[in-house]
């Protein structure tokens, strides 16, 4: 009797291992952790974007459609790669980056700008745009702006950036003091800001200041047609804004950057430029992410 228990015990243990090793195995096989992301996006045939509602470059229309020159190129280049559509998701633009990187979404599709401090943490492509800063100020521009040098000069003046923006570093680097800057999370607060004066100017790139005043059709702000660029360690700046990937993704980005070149040859990319207000004069030319971190 002890005998057969014993053996029936044994039975019941190998059984036991058996059932283990088939439910490790299967798990293994049926795993899609080695799928690359743009494997994926292929398979699924959409991809996820980020984006901070910031026109010209991500926006979402009355309607609700996800537009914007980002986004535009995106779509085009993704529907060479097979991927036909873009999803988005809305995001504070200081909250794209660890966005991006927790899996939030596949790409940000926002006009980032290209600098060091970001490349450290995720990967761009290649720039689909160049451009420079703007301001908009109260009509008659009172305080005589004409520069974040001039801003730096008057330390009653409040200027208004969005949060996570570039913009708040170059003021700071041309001596705007950190109480001199307040926050925003996007254009409309924004511009609302300086209608309210809350502040004396806001900030961000040309065409964003241009949409941003068509948009409001306020006779009491206006740009500043003959605002200088800023200069940082002796040099004229000019950004150059991309599409976002995570570190990991390089073969995403590589496919990515060679769509983009063939936009870019084609004419497709100026003609999308031109949809948002943008120009040749924007266009980037064959400067590469790596021109630009070298600079």
């Amino acid at each position: 009797m002890k005998k057969w228990m014993m053996c029936f015990l044994i039975g019941v243990m190998l059984m036991a291992l058996a059932a283990c090793g088939t439910s490790t195995s299967t798990s293994t096989g049926a795993s899609s952790s080695n799928e690359s992301t743009l494997e994926k996006l292929k398979k699924q045939g959409y991809a996820t974007v980020g984006f901070a509602n910031e026109i010209p470059y991500a926006y979402a229309t009355s309607d609700g459609k996800l537009t914007g020159e980002s986004v535009e190129v995106a779509r085009a280049v993704l529907k060479r790669l097979g991927i036909k559509e873009v999803n988005g998701v809305l995001t504070e633009f200081g909250s794209l980056i660890p966005g991006i990187k927790a899996k939030r979404f596949d790409m940000i599709t926002a006009g980032m700008y290209i600098t060091p401090e970001r490349a450290k943490e995720v990967a761009y492509g290649n720039p689909d745009y160049m451009i420079g800063q703007a301001i908009a100020v109260k009509k008659g521009n009172p305080l005589d702006l004409h520069s974040y040098e001039d801003i730096a000069k008057n330390e009653k003046v409040k200027v208004g950036v969005i949060g996570g923006s570039v913009e708040s570093g170059y003021l700071t680097e041309v001596g705007v003091a950190k109480d001199q800057i307040s926050i925003f999370p996007d254009n409309s607060s924004l511009i609302s800001a300086l209608q309210a004066q809350r502040v004396d100017t806001v900030t961000v790139s040309g065409p964003s200041i241009r949409k941003m005043l068509e948009s409001a059709n306020d006779s009491n702000i206006e740009g500043v047609e003959d605002f200088k660029q800023p200069v940082i360690d002796g040099k004229s700046f000019r950004a150059y804004g991309a599409i976002v990937f995570r570190k990991e993704d390089d073969e995403f980005r590589k496919a990515y950057n060679k769509e983009l070149q063939a936009l870019k040859d084609s004419g497709e990319l100026l003609e999308i430029l031109k949809k948002f207000g943008m120009s040749e004069d924007e266009l980037p030319k064959d400067v590469t992410v790596e021109d630009v971190l070298k600079n």
